[in-house]
């Protein structure tokens, strides 16, 4: 005959007879302790028993704002000038180099046309490049802001 061995069970599960010594019905020392008393040595010293987490406390949901709201709602207060908010916030320049994209496609460029300046991804942006325009190659770096001149 195989034994089984019986589940423990946690102190708080709302059982709240006193153990017995083997299951045999007999109380045993430990049976004085109630559940409530082990849950009051457990808390931890450092939380305070009266706080309320404020979501909790709100059933009210959030809204979700875009960054135009949040800087729109930032522009109509009066604020300090020492006040740090978002329209305010300057970035150092990253030190990673912008990404080029292919003037023609939009794909990511490795490639730019020596004569036109015009970026490119493969050789077939690379033939209609070159049988652009001057006038329409301009206008593509016109687009890009790169207003350098040809030649």
């Amino acid at each position: 005959m195989v034994k089984r061995k019986r589940p423990n069970t946690p102190l708080g599960d709302g059982d709240s007879a006193p153990s017995s010594v083997g299951g045999s019905g007999v109380p045993s020392p430990v049976g004085d302790i109630t559940v409530e008393e082990v849950k009051e040595e457990k808390r931890p010293v450092f939380k305070a028993s009266d706080f309320q987490h404020s979501s909790k406390t709100s059933n009210k949901k959030r809204a979700w704002r875009s960054l135009k709201q949040i800087v729109a709602q930032e522009r109509a207060v009066q604020w300090g000038e020492d006040f740090v908010h978002y329209s305010t916030i300057d970035a150092p320049p990253s030190f990673k180099p912008a990404k080029k994209y292919s003037d023609i496609s939009g794909l990511l460029a490795k490639y730019t046309d020596p004569q036109t300046k015009l970026y490119y991804a493969l050789a077939e942006e690379f033939a209609t490049i070159r049988s652009l325009p001057m006038d329409i190659a301009a206008g593509y770096l016109a687009l890009r802001r790169a207003n350098n001149p040809m030649g």
